[in-house]
């Protein structure tokens, strides 16, 4: 069996030779995807990498029509042939057509992983649908987004759960929970703003009502931490409005296939698309219909994909690679904001920048602090003390350092997010006895802070200087 670099050197030679003919095989009668994946013999995996050509139903060569036959080998590289029937992964239920319930729930914070829907049914005929009528559709919010232009904060999901078809405009309105799982007008959260069905992604964004309020999570997984790439091999999970928490394994990120969007739309083709096996040890299958816009997180709680179809037996997943769908979506991910404490300078002239998650809220008494507390080690030399030969070093302080008294009166202290501006929250700050609120009139009280502060600090390395140069470097006294 290939090692995973060794499988990552194969797939990157097949890849120019699978992609130079994908279009032709996928032309061809009954031919569904192409991907590069194991070649299987009696339905077991040889473990050899080929050119995979995937058919909703294999036949006897002495059935096919002709160029339906698949060639054994394509410039040196050979070619197998796999069933699947693949699905996209809305759920959808003709109007006042009762309908079993998967996860129903009117969530008061929207997050990722939850049920929504257009507002609006939507006519269809045979053969989209059995009959002829009105259809309300349900699908998953995948994850917050925010809008690069606007800054707007926006919800994705898929073009086929938000606009169903063509017949979508702007501004249509959408509702959570979705109509199939019993929502109402009442539940609307957001318009429809931008979609794109294109040879990558398909991809919705629905701008929030500024009333909404949302979570940059994904429900029952947890924030969501950033995006990354797919990799082969890479363990996935998901959340999504059918099958819930689920879990699985990226099997490819070369996979090619047509999928049939209604008369309306027509069959359409998705290239570099992330392919995911179900990790039938843990659930049944990975996804199921009403799960498309989730997105696919590996175990960090990085983005890696955008659901939008799968096999209707459950076997495998289908994903556009999320930085495709956020460029042409021209969003970019939201996650809980970091916040930075202010900067602490140390004795040994380190700047010490700590991000916190969350900031904790807690009771704030007045807290009265001298700013040389900052560096308590420069105030007693007590490591080097030699009590037989040079007790006096025992003895040497900077009293001058704590001789600026600040006083906080309120809470909290001086925050900024991580690499931005820093926020200045109404705290109120005493030098000297002079007190004044935070934030209006104290740059001059912290410039006297500030300043008091470093003239300390340069005496005490001054004196460290003087110290260092009566030892012999290792702690003890030097001279002759």
């Amino acid at each position: 069996m290939a090692t995973q670099p060794e499988q990552a050197a194969q797939r990157a030679a097949i890849r120019p030779v699978k992609e130079s003919v994908e279009d032709e095989l996928i032309a061809r009668p009954g031919v569904v995807a192409v991907d590069i994946a194991e070649k299987e013999t009696d339905g077991r995996k040889t473990g050899e990498l080929s050119i995979v050509v995937f058919v909703e139903e294999k036949k006897p060569k002495g059935k096919l029509g002709k160029g339906a036959l698949i060639p054994a080998e394509i410039d040196g590289v050979k070619t197998d042939v796999q069933e699947l029937e693949i699905e996209l992964q809305p759920a959808f239920k003709q109007v006042d057509e009762t309908e079993l319930l998967v996860d129903p729930a009117n969530y008061p914070t929207l997050a990722g992983g939850i049920s929504i829907g257009p507002r609006r049914s939507v006519f269809l005929s045979p053969p989209d649908v059995p009959a002829p009528g009105n259809y309300v559709f349900v699908g998953t919010l995948g994850a917050m987004v925010r809008d690069r232009a606007t800054g707007a904060t926006m919800a994705l999901t898929n073009f086929h759960v938000a606009c169903v078809n063509n017949t979508w405009s702007v501004g249509d309105r959408m509702v959570q929970p979705s109509l199939v799982d019993g929502g109402a007008p009442t539940g609307e959260f957001g318009s429809l703003t931008r979609a794109v069905l294109s040879d990558n992604v398909d991809g919705a964004v629905i701008t929030v009502d500024t009333s909404e309020p949302w979570t940059a999570t994904v429900t029952g997984i947890g924030d969501v931490v950033g995006s990354t790439a797919a990799t082969v091999g890479m363990a996935v999970q998901k959340r999504g409005r059918t099958t819930e928490h689920t879990f699985g394994t990226v099997a490819s990120t070369d996979f090619t296939v047509t999928v049939d969007y209604g008369s309306d739309v027509g069959s359409r083709t998705l290239r570099h698309q992330i392919r995911i096996d179900t990790d039938t040890a843990r659930n049944p299958r990975f996804s199921n219909t009403g799960d498309s816009g989730s997105v696919i997180l590996d175990g960090s709680r990085n983005v890696v994909g955008l659901l939008f179809a799968g096999a209707t037996n459950g076997s495998m997943t289908f994903a556009n690679p999320i930085q495709a769908a956020l460029d042409e979506l021209a969003v970019d991910l939201l996650v809980p904001t970091a916040l930075v404490t202010r900067p602490i300078s140390s004795c040994l002239n380190t700047r010490i920048s700590i991000c916190l998650r969350t900031r904790p809220e807690v009771s704030c008494p007045t807290i009265r602090t001298r700013i040389a507390a900052l560096c308590p080690t420069l105030l007693t030399r007590s490591p080097i003390c030699d009590a037989v030969t040079r007790p006096t070093l025992c003895d040497v302080t900077r009293p001058a350092l704590c001789e600026i008294e600040v006083t906080r009166f309120g809470c909290p202290l001086p925050t900024r997010a991580c690499g931005g501006e820093w926020e200045r929250p109404p705290v109120e700050w005493s030098i000297g006895g002079r007190r004044s609120a935070y934030g209006a009139s104290t740059d001059d009280i912290e410039s006297a802070a500030d300043e008091a502060f470093w003239t300390g600090y340069r005496a005490a390395l001054e004196e460290v200087e003087t110290l260092d140069s009566a030892t012999d470097g290792s702690g003890h006294p030097g001279g002759a």
